[in-house]
Parts: C-alpha cells; sequence; structure tokens
C-alpha cells in the first residue's frame, strides 16, 4: 500500500507544509520542523503549516516522503543540494552529519538556542530532553579552542553532553566531550 506524499513550497532556505494533514504527519512521525506560531506541539491534531529546514526538507525528500515544488515547479534532488550550498554554509557536512544521526535512529533537531548546530534526542522533544549537542567540524579546517569550550560549557550549564562531529568527505568521526574535575 503506497502512502500519499506530501507536498512542501521552497521559501528561500525553507520548505513549508501548507495542508495541516500531513504537517501533522510529517512533525508526529519524527519530529520534523516546527509548526508555525506554536510553541510546544501537545496535540496531535495543530491547525498550522509546518516550516522544515532545507537539510529536514532535502531528507525527507530523499525518504520519499516529501515532494518540493518552487511554485508549480517540482524541484529535483540535484536543485536542493544547490540551494542549500548556496545558502548555508558548510551544508553539504551539515546534511551527512544530520542523515547519519536519524540514520542511527535519533531525533535531529535544530540546536541555535544552545550555541550548536543539533539536539539529539532518544524519543523527542516534549518526551525527554536532548542529552547531547552535536557541533558539526571539517577535519580540513582550524578552530579556536575557544570556540569548543563556549559550546561545551553553554551545553554543559544546562546538562547536556558536547558530541563534535568531524566530517572528512563522507566519513564522520563522533567525539563526545563532557567537563571534569581534576
Amino acid at each position: 500500500m503506497k502512502t500519499e506524499t506530501c507536498k512542501g513550497y521552497l521559501l528561500y532556505n525553507r520548505v513549508i507544509v501548507p495542508e495541516y494533514d500531513c504537517a501533522n504527519k510529517i512533525y508526529w512521525n519524527g519530529y520534523y520542523g516546527s509548526f508555525l506560531g506554536i510553541q510546544k506541539p501537545r496535540n496531535k491534531n495543530i491547525q498550522a503549516p509546518l516550516e522544515l529546514s532545507i537539510i529536514e526538507a532535502l531528507y525527507l525528500f530523499e525518504k520519499k516522503t516529501l515532494d518540493i515544488y518552487m511554485g508549480n515547479k517540482k524541484v529535483e534532488e540535484n536543485e536542493l543540494y544547490t540551494i542549500g550550498n548556496k545558502y548555508i554554509e558548510r551544508f553539504k557536512e551539515l546534511y551527512i552529519v544530520y542523515k547519519d544521526l536519524r540514520e542511527r535512529g535519533f531525533i535531529v533537531r535544530r540546536g541555535l538556542k544552545f550555541g550548536c548546530d543539533y539536539l539529539i534526542y532518544r524519543f523527542g522533544p516534549g518526551i525527554d530532553h536532548a542529552p547531547f549537542g552535536v557541533e558539526v567540524f571539517l577535519s580540513s579546517e582550524k578552530y579556536d579552542p575557544i570556540d569548543i569550550v563556549r559550546i561545551g560549557r553553554l551545553l554543559h550549564s544546562v546538562r547536556k553532553k558536547l558530541i563534535i562531529a568531524i566530517v572528512s568527505g563522507e566519513q564522520i568521526k563522533y567525539v563526545l566531550l563532557s567537563w571534569w574535575k581534576p
């Protein structure tokens, strides 16, 4: 039995799913995106469009859950990559890590509020607290250790551990950092 693919509309670097049934189906089957105007969704019949990042939208597109349009024109996968690269710095690496974490069964949400790229949940927002924040680094770049300390201290202050995802090509190495007292 084939399930219906939802429609999303690309606006700059976001994808909007305006149809409420599809918005609820996508959100509640993996906590993708955010309902417009809803801070903390509680019931499973939200009457609001869903906003997805282009990274989330690309993942759902690859999973054949979402078709994406610009106006009346259906967007192809290579177009999404081009648009993502145009608007989001480190898009390829961010997507590689996002996809890997999702494939491992984690719920992956934006981590901007906590100074990192992603928050990782075991079960989902509202069910448990995210125990980890993830920052994506490229293996070919140099970083100031102060930046790592800033991210780690902020996450530590809200009882989360920092995971650094180091991306080299298509390979990812994860490093878990935690604070300790000598």
